[in-house]
């Protein structure tokens, strides 16, 4: 793969939009499957137990996972025009993308927007994907 320019740059907006897809789908997709093959419980909470809670576990490996060691980019990312590759230009494996992806919940809820803030007003801006040997870039810079 050849890339165009050696710097990457943040892509903050474009890097949220692109989670609030992905997430968005990811949710939509969880509660629409819980609602038609889980159960309700006394409090009305509906639940699903056991195998049946196996889909919800498999379609977030594949969708955030698979797709992303793949494809280079979720369906958000794609939206967003933003590719995932490794230093070296390369694509990463599912490994890398699921060290990436392991940590999101870290990244979104316990740091979120101080995490963005910092990112955006240092000169080394290194988040978890670079730590992880992995950068987010634009289509167009490939």
């Amino acid at each position: 793969m050849i890339i165009k320019t050696a710097h990457a740059k943040r892509y903050l907006g474009l890097r949220i939009a692109a989670t609030f897809i992905d997430y968005g789908i990811y949710f939509l997709l969880f509660f629409v499957y819980i609602r038609v093959f889980g159960g309700q419980t006394d409090e009305g909470v509906y639940q699903v137990n056991g195998l049946l809670a196996l889909p919800v576990v498999l379609f977030w490996f594949l969708y955030f996972v698979v797709l992303e060691a793949y494809n280079q980019a979720t369906p958000g990312h794609d939206l967003m025009r933003l590719v995932v590759v490794k230093p070296d230009g390369e694509k990463p494996g599912v490994v890398d993308t699921l060290k990436r992806r392991i940590l999101d919940p870290i990244d979104i809820f316990i740091y979120g927007i101080p995490a963005m803030i910092a990112i955006c007003n240092t000169q080394n801006f290194k988040d978890w994907a670079i730590c992880l040997r992995t950068l987010l870039l634009s289509k167009k810079l490939i």
